[in-house]
C-alpha cells in the first residue's frame, strides 16, 4: 500500500513527532533560560501555577489536586515559602488552616520571567525569520494548536 499525500505513513509520521518533541524540548529550555527562575522541582511547578491558576489554597487542598498525602506536600510548601515564593496566612473560614498564596515579589517575578521569555522569542522571530517565514510559522502554529486543543 502506497503513502498518499494525507497519509505520509508510520515512519516518517514517527520521525516527525520525534523532530517536533525534540525541538519542543529545546524551545521549552530556551525560554525557560531567559526567565532565570532558578532551580524548581515539578512538585514545586506545579504547586505555584495552580495557586497562580486558581488562587490561595490550603495544604490539604493542593495536595488532593497534586495527587500526593498531604505530609508530602508539607515539604514543598516549606521549600517555596523559605524562598520567598509563597507565603501563609490564617484561612478566615477555618482559622486552623492556613491558607498558601503566591507572594506579590513572586508575582512580580513571574510577569518579568514572561516578559522576558516573549521579548526573546520576538526579537529572535524577527532576527532569524523573513515575514514570509513568519507567515510560515504562523500557519505552523494553528496546525499544531490542532494537535492539543480537545
Amino acid at each position: 500500500m502506497n503513502a498518499t499525500p494525507n497519509d505520509p505513513g508510520p515512519m516518517r509520521t514517527s520521525v516527525l513527532a520525534q523532530d517536533l518533541r525534540a525541538l519542543m524540548g529545546k524551545l521549552k529550555r530556551r525560554l525557560r533560560d531567559q526567565a532565570h527562575v532558578g532551580d524548581l522541582t515539578p512538585s514545586q511547578v506545579s504547586v505555584l501555577l495552580r495557586l497562580e491558576k486558581d488562587g490561595p489554597a490550603t495544604a490539604s487542598s493542593l495536595a488532593r489536586a497534586e495527587g500526593m498525602r498531604p505530609q508530602s506536600m508539607a515539604p514543598v510548601l516549606g521549600a517555596l515559602e523559605a524562598a520567598g515564593r509563597v507565603s501563609g496566612a490564617p484561612d478566615p473560614a477555618d482559622g486552623r488552616q492556613t491558607l498558601f498564596s503566591l507572594t506579590e515579589a513572586f508575582r512580580k517575578s513571574v510577569e518579568e520571567g514572561r516578559a522576558a521569555r516573549q521579548d526573546w522569542l520576538t526579537r529572535t522571530l524577527q532576527a532569524r525569520l523573513s515575514p514570509q517565514e513568519q507567515d510560515e510559522v504562523a500557519r505552523a502554529v494553528e496546525l499544531l494548536k490542532r494537535l492539543v486543543d480537545d
